[in-house]
């Protein structure tokens, strides 16, 4: 007898509207741009379209795929290959960013596909360990495979790095994994961040511009001006507030009701990457305050639908796939939101399904495709 599918209808109704509002807010949010940069102002709602229908293929394709068949050690580590080598490629194929793969007029940024990669090796491994979660046989290979995939990502997106360790620490919190190892995991994620930071210029002086924009802690710190100097040296580094300071300048004109779909200001050339990075000031802006707050009631809401997949599934497989793809979703929107806020040193991080980025969207419905399989074929 066929096994009845069950559609979690609330969880894909939230994913198509915050989809839908996406490309809404994406058009919005780049028309003036490219009107002036393509002499379009659709060219990248167009593109994000294009991107859109792939993404819901991928999304309708792991749907109805019963994610027990990911659980074969083929899914598990196949992906995290690709994905390993992608970015090996892209290390040399863009010497500038060592971010993007690029194919004909398409962009493709490896990182991305590392979110789903991670998801199905975490839930795979866990599984297969849980119950020996704390042994030396299951933290020293877990240690290995997330240092060799985190490392390779951080290189150049350390804001995807920072959300695949999050998701991986909330994972092996939850499987049990006992307190010591969990805070030497911990540090030895910080000490990593750290290293990332400071082998880049900008990074450093993205920090230090959040944590002390006026220079005055450093100038005791470091009175021969020494850091700032080799900070300065990054051309991607000038005036690093800008950016934060225009995204601020969005949100307070939108005070509560907004200034209405279309009529931004600062994104006529003020807020740079306002159909990326800062999307959600835009939104701020032009619908205030109750369209901020839907778009994270979004967000929450299909962080609540895959905690109750953790809660209802039947099998340890399919509980640790809803925790690992419900925890990456959020954790990037909360990056995303914080930065837009001022809440957090900027970092070049979009928003799950609202933001404008074909790989994101593709690996985000991906994703989301899997949450929604384990909901389907849970039963």
């Amino acid at each position: 007898m066929a096994q009845q599918i069950k559609t979690d209808w609330v969880l894909f109704l939230t994913i198509v509207l915050m989809v839908c509002f996406g490309m809404v807010m994406v058009y919005s949010a780049s028309s003036v741009m490219a009107g002036v940069r393509y002499g379009d102002s659709q060219h990248f709602l167009l593109r994000q379209m294009g991107w859109a229908v792939v993404s819901f293929l991928a999304l309708m394709y792991f749907k109805r795929k019963d994610y027990h068949s990911l659980g074969a050690p083929t899914w598990a580590f196949a992906p995290l290959g690709i994905v390993l080598g992608m970015l090996v490629v892209a290390y040399f194929r863009d010497a500038r960013t060592h971010r993007w793969l690029n194919i004909g007029t398409v962009g493709i940024q490896p990182s991305e596909f590392a979110k789903p990669a991670l998801v199905i090796f975490l839930a795979w491994f866990v599984t297969r360990r849980l119950n020996a979660i704390n042994t030396r046989h299951t933290v020293g290979p877990a240690a290995m495979a997330l240092g060799v995939l985190a490392g390779s990502v951080i290189v150049a997106d350390m804001g995807t790095a920072a959300v695949l360790m999050v998701t991986a620490a909330a994972v092996f919190y939850v499987a049990g994994l006992d307190k010591r190892y969990f805070l030497i995991a911990v540090a030895a994620g910080v000490l990593v961040v750290a290293a990332a930071i400071l082998s880049k210029p900008y990074r450093v002086l993205r920090i230090i511009g959040y944590v002390d924009p006026d220079y005055k802690i450093l100038s005791v710190i470091d009175p021969k001006g020494w850091i700032r100097k080799q900070a300065d040296k990054s051309l991607a580094s000038r005036d690093v507030g800008y950016q934060v300071k225009q995204s601020k300048i969005a949100v307070g004109s939108g005070g509560a009701l907004g200034l209405g779909l279309m009529e931004s200001k600062q994104k006529l050339l003020f807020l740079p990457e306002a159909h990326n990075d800062f999307i959600y000031a835009v939104v701020g802006e032009e619908l205030g305050l109750w369209g901020a707050t839907a778009v994270l009631i979004g967000f929450v809401l299909i962080f609540y639908r895959g905690v109750r997949l953790y809660w209802l599934a039947p099998d340890d497989f399919g509980r640790f796939l809803a925790l690992g793809v419900s925890t990456l979703v959020l954790v990037q929107a909360m990056i995303h939101m914080s930065v837009v806020l001022d809440l957090a040193p900027n970092k070049g991080m979009n928003l799950p399904m609202i933001s404008y980025g074909g790989s994101s969207l593709l690996s985000t419905l991906t994703s989301l495709g899997i949450l929604m399989s384990v909901s389907d074929h849970a039963g």
